[in-house]
């Protein structure tokens, strides 16, 4: 994930703003984003399950870069968090 702002001061807030609304239309490269905010608490407080939850949505749509970090933290995750991660993705769905 690129996350160089081209000269524009680092703002992690705005940055979860504009993956949110990319990741809620759907998209796996915001959806991945959002997880990596979640993951490392860049923007938003550190949550594996959010984390987790939105890797798993980017890696349905064929995104390998999030099957990577979903491995990552999921090693770092109860199973309890897993499955509570995987009922999220389930049952998310896109904003219009």
């Amino acid at each position: 994930m690129d996350n160089n702002g081209q000269g524009v001061p680092q703002n992690y807030e705005e940055a979860v703003k504009w993956f949110r609304k990319a990741a809620e239309q759907g998209l796996a490269h915001g959806q991945h984003n959002l997880g990596v905010m979640y993951q490392y608490g860049q923007g938003v407080p550190q949550d594996y399950v959010l984390a987790q939850m939105w890797y798993n949505l980017a890696v349905a749509q064929g995104d390998e870069e999030a099957r990577k970090e979903s491995d990552i933290v999921a090693k770092q995750m109860t199973p309890e968090q897993i499955a509570e991660a995987q009922k999220l993705a389930r049952e998310w769905k896109p904003k219009e």
